[in-house]
């Protein structure tokens, strides 16, 4: 259990709190949930620029990740298609995967295929014949419950707060994820209870970042981008009620009084929402159940079980057809560690051909 591990080493609750919140992002779970311990290691692995678990903004927004790597692709020849939805992966008679069939009805032939869509879409969507039994119905057990809901927010001036108030000018902390509703452990167990019987959490936890403070160019001159990763949200409300505009706004309006009771005068400076459920989250981004690992990273998924066992090392029971995404190990982070191991494993099987 996280708590535990946290009370060995830690005695401040505010401290404590804060970093329970990197072991329960993206899970439906408490800092009390068996195995959360884990999620918390995950978010700090790695390092950046030579500092061992870092994180750091993307200039230009995230999307500038995704266009270098195109970059980089397309510079060792890779052939990119955009805004162009896959049908179907091609199998042969044999029951290799030879390429994938577009919605337009065009055939892109190849001798491998990677898919780094969730293990949902890519094996009981876009495969056309029967899998083997058990291995779908492990795929369709896997636990994908999410609780993010995602507000992107435009201000026409910097949030000031009241633990540090600033006269417009960016102080350190705006450089900074900051933590809301997070004084003690005890407030994300309850956010947590609330979502798990189907109710947005009265209370939720908030981070929040101003991206624009080192990236100016996200946002006109003295206006700023704040995003805001809020839990917990179930996917199904209480009672099967939709995710409706009614439900969105009731949602973020909590959120925004919660920053309110921090940073006075925040709401004042909305000038645009975004609001994102986990429904949203599905539907726009082909995330199963708005999860943004694509899989819970709780211990019976991860590892030799991610995204079933047997099915570990990147391959599939098709063929040709390999899985890179979040939802193959070691599971989600922006860090690419699933496409690598799998591109290796790839490269290996493309020079037996």
């Amino acid at each position: 259990l996280l708590g535990q591990i946290l009370d060995q080493w830690f005695e401040s609750e505010p401290l404590k709190a804060t970093l329970a919140t990197d072991a329960v992002i993206g899970a439906m779970a408490s800092p009390h949930t068996p195995g959360s311990g884990y999620v918390l290691l995950h978010h700090v692995m790695g390092e950046l620029e030579g500092r061992r678990g870092a994180w750091g903004y993307v200039a230009g927004g995230m999307g500038a990740l995704s266009q270098a790597i195109a970059r980089a692709a397309s510079a060792q020849g890779a052939h990119i298609f955009a805004e162009k939805a896959v049908c179907h992966v091609l199998l042969g008679r044999d029951g290799q995967a030879q390429g994938v069939a577009l919605q337009d009805g065009t055939e892109v032939r190849s001798k491998l295929v990677l898919s780094n869509a969730s293990p949902q879409i890519t094996f009981l969507e876009l495969i056309p014949q029967q899998l083997p039994k058990d291995f779908v119905q492990r795929i369709q057990q896997v636990d994908t419950r999410s609780p993010v809901t995602k507000i992107n927010v435009a201000v026409d001036r910097l949030p000031s707060f009241l633990a540090a108030p600033n006269d417009g000018r960016p102080l350190p902390h705006h450089q900074c994820s900051i933590h809301l509703n997070c004084e003690g452990t005890h407030l994300l167990h309850q956010a947590f209870t609330e979502a798990a019987h189907g109710h947005p959490s009265s209370r939720p936890m908030i981070e929040l970042c101003i991206p624009s403070v080192l990236d100016p160019g996200l946002a006109p001159p003295g206006c700023h981008v704040v995003s805001l990763f809020t839990q917990y949200t179930p996917s199904v409300l209480a009672g099967g009620r939709p995710w409706d505009e009614q439900a969105r706004n009731a949602y973020a309006d909590t959120v925004f009084d919660c920053i309110e009771a921090y940073a006075p005068g925040f709401k004042a400076s909305v000038i645009g929402r975004d609001i994102l459920t986990p429904p949203d989250l599905e539907r726009i981004f082909g995330l199963p159940g708005g999860n943004i690992f694509h899989g819970g990273m709780s211990l019976d998924q991860l590892y030799f079980a991610r995204p079933a066992p047997s099915y570990s090392g990147y391959r599939s029971p098709i063929p040709g057809l390999y899985l890179c995404g979040s939802g193959a190990h070691p599971g989600g982070g922006v860090m690419g560690a699933a496409g690598r191991n799998a591109a290796q494993v790839v490269l290996e099987d493309f020079k037996r051909l």
